[in-house]
């Protein structure tokens, strides 16, 4: 013991720009908590070794991260759009990526031209109406419309700079790009978006497009499903993991050549910088060429201390360009690929050699071994799931990854002189492209495939992580064997209390929770351990989020009121992250594109489905839902009537509590219904214009109403009729303005909070 102490103390000794770095970096994630600075772990190593003038270096260090963060992160904080929210604006932006489609919109990051808050960057969001006629990064487009500030639960686009949306009602391309070096990046970019996407099918062309550049864009939203149940969202990706990949492959084939390892060293660095600007040259690219180029020296230097040393510089370098990344799922999960593939791949590496298998294979079924167990946990943690298929479906993809990407990348760079000679080039690597296709549609739909997982809390992911450490940790001997075990216990009992589903209720309780999930629809319902979610809010929304705060695993029943995007187009997503016993379809046999996707998640997750009719009663648990609306008609019936008038109209009771959920539909359906009163009224259409409110309101003389809407919504929801007929209600209670709003009823006793 004494000599594993003194070997401890003799690394501190040796290593002082070790502790510096990390102390740095100790400050750095400090910085945003906005806590006080305390001696961090690396002042405290430099005091046990006998080094009281690097103590007080190491402290110092740590002190200047945190100013250093604090001071970025005020700094990137700082706008001069705040005065403009809410107005009508006219503005030239560039945008910074291509546009994504969504249900109703389209959104990309932009930079602000000349004016206020010029060179800022804000999300354009347009409907999908307008078009983008310059859909290019680097093109410059004209937007008329509204600023409207970012909603909490939109961190991330903070995270990526902007400081606002604006909500274009007018966009037309000015026929200009930016100039300089990034206009020539931007040339170099479209010519490999062309060589790739020449000669291919549009849905291998999109595929080995988001393979090399990053851009998943492109990508049908089948595909892109697929391949992030499967396990496989890191191949399409701009990530830290992908970038490394990508330098790896070229491992085996200089292996062969005999080249050594200094020159090796510099040709997967070269190779990185060359990927940087040839995947568009972004923010997220950015950070994953720094994390890529700092995991190869992690990989490829000699000695352990400089894989730390390296590791510790790519956190540094990122955190000071943007503190608040640290908070970013990307970030952690690209880190967390590096530091596994360094720690794990080696003996991963040596075992299968040692089982005979191929070197090639051995080195990329390594890389992949490790990478995957070591994300595992945080994609738990923030994504509520597992995929039981990622595993063996990267091993298997590996090898065609290797060589996909490597046709992919002389595609793209042969295209710069010759898109002609590119697009021949990209063809090779068409039956490696549909195998990979086929091998995410198929381990997506084996039984399965994904399991969610509540991992609610971060002492919970430390602990998981703590066991992964002290697995790796392990050695022979049964002192070590013995301490291992320890470590493994303790971690598991720490992590068990927030891996264990539990909604956290005393028996018998009942909590309602109307979602702050923007403009749409999300009400959870929960009992004894049961879940039942009433619509699910906009696509993309934040409903997994606000499932995983209210710790929610698995759904005994998803209903999808009627078939509007604000309340089915979050639903693909429950239904692929969280384990649903039946889903009750309002929707039933509508023919739009969104409740297609609806359709095709349900089929993947193996999810039952019902249709609605009035009078029918669906048990979970203790919980109790009666569909008062619609009738039995077969939808088709009343495919061209208002989907509103099709809505779901149910209630919940429990003793003399009731909830009524209206969804959208209005007075005019719900006013001829046979209601009797009730304790909470859900406000239908997210408080619309309806006349007959009032006369509703009589009738249901509810204590609490709840309006489900969003903040600075296009449609002047809740409206001031709505508002004034709702002055009769004890309480009213706006997601808009109040945030997720949370009844709870126990022992005949209601309370009632608000989380914003």
């Amino acid at each position: 013991m004494r000599a594993r102490a003194a070997s401890a103390l003799g690394e501190v000794r040796a290593r002082p720009r070790h502790v510096l770095l990390y102390a740095l970096l100790t400050g750095l994630l400090l910085g945003p908590l906005g806590g006080p600075v305390a001696l961090g772990g690396a002042a405290g190593a430099a005091a046990l070794g006998g080094r009281p003038a690097l103590a007080l270096a190491a402290s110092g260090a740590e002190a200047l991260g945190v100013l250093v963060a604090r001071a970025r992160a005020s700094a990137l904080a700082r706008t001069d759009l705040r005065p403009l929210i809410g107005r009508p604006v006219n503005r030239r932006a560039t945008l910074l990526e291509p546009p994504r489609a969504h249900t109703f919109t389209r959104t990309a990051l932009a930079r602000l031209g000349p004016g206020p808050g010029q060179g800022e960057k804000v999300v354009l969001e347009a409907p999908l109406r307008l078009g983008w006629s310059a859909r290019e990064e680097g093109a410059e487009v004209r937007a008329s419309g509204t600023l409207r500030a970012l909603e909490p639960w939109e961190d991330y686009l903070r995270r990526r700079g902007a400081h606002a949306a604006l909500l274009a009602r007018d966009l037309r391309a000015t026929g200009r790009r930016r100039g300089g070096l990034a206009g020539a990046i931007d040339a170099v970019r479209r010519r490999a978006e062309r060589a790739l996407t020449l000669r291919l099918a549009a849905r291998e062309g999109a595929l080995l497009r988001g393979m090399v550049l990053g851009e998943d864009d492109a990508l049908p939203d089948g595909t892109r499903a697929d391949f992030r149940a499967a396990g496989l969202t890191h191949i399409v990706a701009a990530s830290g993991q992908n970038v490394l990949l990508l330098s790896a492959l070229a491992l085996p084939l200089m292996a062969w050549l005999g080249v050594a390892l200094r020159a090796r060293l510099l040709v997967l660095l070269a190779l990185t910088v060359l990927y940087v600007p040839l995947a568009g040259s972004g923010p997220s690219i950015q950070r994953a060429g720094v994390m890529g180029a700092c995991g190869v020296l992690a990989t490829l230097a000699g000695r352990p201390g400089s894989r730390a040393y390296a590791l510790g510089l790519a956190a540094t370098v990122t955190l000071v360009l943007s503190p608040a990344v640290a908070g970013d799922a990307g970030w952690q999960l690209s880190f967390a690929a590096v530091i596994s593939i360094v720690a794990l791949a080696p003996r991963f590496h040596r075992a299968l050699i040692a089982r005979r298998l191929p070197r090639p294979f051995a080195e990329g079924a390594a890389l992949t071994l490790a990478a995957t167990l070591g994300t595992a946990p945080l994609i738990a943690f923030h994504f509520g799931r597992l995929s039981l298929v990622s595993l063996p479906v990267n091993v298997l993809a590996a090898p065609v990854v290797a060589v996909v990407m490597w046709i992919g990348m002389a595609a793209a760079l042969a295209g710069q002189a010759l898109p002609a000679l590119g697009g021949v080039l990209a063809l090779p690597a068409a039956p490696g492209l549909g195998f990979l296709e086929w091998l995410a549609h198929t381990g997506t739909g084996l039984p399965h495939a994904t399991t969610s997982v509540h991992l609610g809390s971060p002492l919970a992911l430390a602990g998981l992580y703590a066991l992964l450490a002290a697995l790796v940790l392990a050695r022979r001997g049964i002192r070590r064997g013995l301490t291992a075990a320890a470590a493994a216990a303790a971690a598991l009992a720490a992590a068990w209390p927030a891996v264990a589903p539990a909604a956290g209720l005393p028996p018998g309780a009942l909590r309602i929770s109307f979602l702050d999930i923007g403009q749409g629809d999300a009400t959870l319902v929960q009992q004894d351990g049961h879940a039942v979610l009433v619509d699910a809010g906009p696509p993309d929304g934040p409903v997994l989020a606000r499932l995983k705060a209210a710790h929610v695993g698995a759904l005994d029943l998803a209903v999808v009121t009627h078939d509007q995007a604000d309340h089915e187009g979050g639903m693909p997503a429950v239904l692929a992250h969280h384990r649903v016993g039946l889903l009750l379809d309002g929707a039933d046999g509508s023919p739009t594109a969104e409740h297609r996707v609806l359709l095709a998640a349900a089929g993947a997750a193996g999810v039952r489905r019902a249709a609605p009719t009035a009078g029918q009663e669906i048990r979970a648990g203790p919980l109790r839902l009666r569909v008062r609306w619609p009738p039995a008609e077969p939808y088709a019936l009343h495919r061209e009537e208002d989907p509103n008038a099709r809505a779901i109209v149910s209630e919940l009771d429990d003793g003399p509590f009731r909830l009524l959920l209206t969804a959208d539909a209005e007075s005019d359906v719900t006013g001829g219904l046979p209601l009797a009163p009730v304790t909470v009224l859900k406000v239908a259409h997210h408080g619309s214009a309806d006349p007959g409110l009032p006369d509703l309101l009589r009738r249901l003389r509810p204590a609490v109403a709840v309006i489900e809407v969003g903040r600075h919504n296009p449609y002047g929801h809740p409206t001031a009729q709505a508002l004034r007929a709702l002055r009769v209600v004890p309480h009213v209670l706006r997601t808009d303005r109040d945030g997720t709003v949370t009844l709870t009823v126990l022992g005949g006793r209601m309370t009632l909070a608000t989380t914003r």
